[in-house]
């Protein structure tokens, strides 16, 4: 990876594929939607633990050397000329292993009020009315209260990710984390573009943010059952809304965004 390797985790539906169109605009940047070599690293470090008897025959400098083949392998096409970010919520629960095996490599973390989240994932459900979703295992009961409960619970889509943004905000690593709000990436892009390349030590690029495009996930939120989950406006804009979720819920999670409180957020972690 001699161009380098950067990650984008955090929240869903917190502008991580916003940001995502809008650094494949500068053409020395390679990024996309969530990939699978979060899933392929997880499930490589399974495969050499000691839960295989093959184990005995790997050790630790193996592991690293075949850590590192999964990114150079899926990335062989794309390295050689640009410098890459790859996305996956679950980078922030691999810090340790990243910083050893990627000393340079920097997580941008797209970060959003929970209650808006969990609205914005019930609001894509509800446009898409006559097709059950997979995020639900394609169950077309429910209500919105159960919808939730699944989301944010510690292994649903937006508990899990809440949990490990937690985990990397408050763990040794952190210097390694800038936490990216979807209302300035939405109302202020360009700041938070200049931001994102200060923090990682790149030469900034005038991006277009009245024609934005991104047409990748299109196939992958159909076969979700989700159309649209992916979709990214072409003129980047924060659009002002009332909730559809009930008060008792979206009171109930108002608490969660720690990142807002001075007093809750560690030292030195960067808020944009």
């Amino acid at each position: 990876m001699d161009h380098g390797l950067h990650f984008i985790a955090g929240l869903p539906r917190s502008g991580s594929t916003l940001l995502a169109a809008l650094l494949r605009q500068n053409p020395r940047l390679h990024a996309g939607m969530t990939s699978p070599v979060g899933s392929l690293f997880g499930a490589l470090l399974h495969t050499m633990s000691q839960a295989s008897e093959g184990a005995v025959f790997i050790d630790d400098d193996r592991r690293q050397a075949l850590l590192r083949a999964v990114f150079d392998a899926y990335y062989h096409r794309i390295h050689p000329e640009k410098l890459v970010f790859d996305t996956n919520r679950v980078w922030c629960t691999r810090l340790p292993a990243l910083a050893a095996l990627f000393p340079a490599a920097k997580v941008i973390a797209c970060v959003r009020d929970v209650p808006w989240v969990l609205d914005s994932v019930e609001r894509v459900v509800r446009q898409n009315r006559f097709e059950p979703s997979g995020l639900f295992r394609f169950d077309a009961a429910g209500t919105v209260y159960s919808r939730v409960e699944a989301l944010a619970g510690g292994t649903g889509m937006v508990g899990f990710a809440y949990n490990a943004l937690r985990e990397a905000c408050f763990g040794e690593q952190a210097d390694r984390v800038m936490l990216l709000t979807y209302e300035t990436l939405t109302e202020h892009p360009a700041e938070a573009l200049a931001a994102v390349y200060d923090f990682i030590g790149e030469p900034g690029f005038p991006h277009d943010f009245e024609h934005v495009s991104y047409d990748e996930a299109r196939e992958f939120d159909s076969r979700l059952g989700t159309p649209g989950l992916h979709t990214v406006a072409p003129v980047v804009r924060r659009a002002e809304r009332r909730t559809i979720l009930p008060p008792d819920m979206f009171a109930r999670y108002a608490q969660d965004t720690f990142w807002r409180d001075p007093l809750r957020v560690p030292a030195g972690l960067r808020v944009i």
